[in-house]
């Protein structure tokens, strides 16, 4: 126990699932049995290959039922950075004949915007679209910036940072008026809130296993049927031909698995995590002033809270607060920081970006934590005021 009673953690209370999530124990149970006697290639005709693919098909009709889409539309990959590079350059490539205009935004995660750099060194034409100070595009500009050459729109579904959710369904029928592709990064958004492909209106979305509680490196594509793409990987005829290399058979039955629990949680776990986050929220402004938050107030993920605290560097509050793990707003170079890329595109102040923590819970998270959190919080910030002061 610590001076106010409190109880000191073996481990720091855990908030950064957006991060990385840990693999769930059913996940885990049932991924085992494909490490060891279940071992066949499922490219092979005899009956350990045939065990072997018929997991994989299993596996890929659950992630299909997450997204409601068919199971032929579903490829496996990697992990979400493998997707968005076959989402993009696939369908650059792929289409290039129609044009070369490519429209995303500021926010992207770096597994969008790098690949489309790249892209750009190849002759392609990127436009990087403004956010308004939640994080949100505004679909209208979207309209204003296609061309008679774009061919593909990408716009990440919700924040990583700050969790802001984007008006997808809008801008995807902008893209069917004028018949551009239309991709989501919905890494951040798979098993927190419906990512339904029909509703969304996309004809690319990006699922990353270890964001829903999976195992890092599994990862899908869902590419809506007639969509003109090229492969990505180049070897055999794996993945309808779109994703050469011998399937990885147990990360794949655990994608599935985690996304079998993840349709069959969504509305419980939602409702849980969002009152955990309000909870916490609610919280730490009673303990501490000057709480301000970052993103959007209600379009946002219900796991997300990313908030500044007035006249504290949020990595120098995290370094002494070890009892928690979380991430920051702002990246350490060379001893000083720096506004992170998201922040900075929604025009948020030095200090108050400098600020940042962005906590993230899971469905491992309980109100016993989310308390004690809040006054581990609280009190080293009170420190590190009075330093300052």
């Amino acid at each position: 126990m610590d001076a106010r009673g409190l109880e000191v953690h073996m481990q720091p209370i855990y908030l950064d699932y957006n991060a990385t999530t840990p693999a769930d124990p059913a996940v885990v149970e049932e991924l085992l049995p494909y490490l060891t006697e279940v071992f066949g290639n499922p490219s092979s005709n005899h009956p350990y290959g045939k065990k072997a693919r018929e997991a994989v098909e299993l596996a890929r009709t659950r992630v299909a039922a997450l997204l409601g889409c068919d199971a032929i539309d579903v490829i496996f990959t990697g992990g979400g950075t493998e997707s968005n590079n076959q989402a993009l350059i696939g369908t650059a490539f792929a289409n290039k004949d129609r044009g070369q205009h490519i429209i995303s935004t500021t926010i992207e995660h770096p597994a969008v915007l790098n690949p489309l750099h790249w892209l750009e060194g190849q002759g392609f034409t990127v436009t990087c679209l403004p956010v308004d100070g939640t994080g949100r595009v505004d679909p209208e500009t979207v309209r204003q910036a296609i061309t008679n050459k774009t061919i593909l729109i990408s716009v990440m579904h919700a924040n990583n940072e700050v969790g802001t959710i984007q008006p997808l369904a809008e801008i995807g029928e902008i893209a069917r008026e004028k018949g551009i592709l239309f991709h989501t990064d919905a890494a951040q958004s798979v098993g927190k809130i419906p990512t339904l492909v029909d509703g969304l209106r996309v004809d690319l979305l990006t699922v990353a296993g270890h964001k829903l509680y999976a195992p890092k490196g599994s990862g899908a594509l869902f590419i809506r049927g007639g969509t003109k793409i090229d492969s990505f990987l180049h070897g055999a005829g794996h993945e309808r031909g779109l994703r050469a290399g011998t399937e990885n058979v147990p990360y794949i039955v655990a994608l599935g698995k985690a996304a079998e629990l993840a349709a069959q949680r969504l509305a419980a776990d939602g409702e849980r995590i969002f009152s955990l986050r309000e909870h916490f929220h609610n919280r730490l402004r009673e303990l501490v002033d000057g709480v301000i938050l970052n993103g959007h107030p209600t379009e946002r993920l219900p796991n997300t809270l990313n908030i500044s605290f007035r006249g504290v560097v949020g990595a120098d509050l995290l370094a002494k607060t070890p009892e928690i793990a979380a991430s920051t707003g702002s990246a350490c170079h060379d001893g000083s920081a720096e506004l992170s890329g998201v922040l900075k595109a929604m025009e948020i102040s030095p200090e108050q970006g400098l600020g940042a923590v962005r906590f993230s819970l899971g469905r491992f998270s309980t109100l016993k934590e989310i308390d004690g959190a809040a006054e581990f919080l609280a009190a080293k910030i009170g420190e590190l005021r009075a330093v300052r002061h």
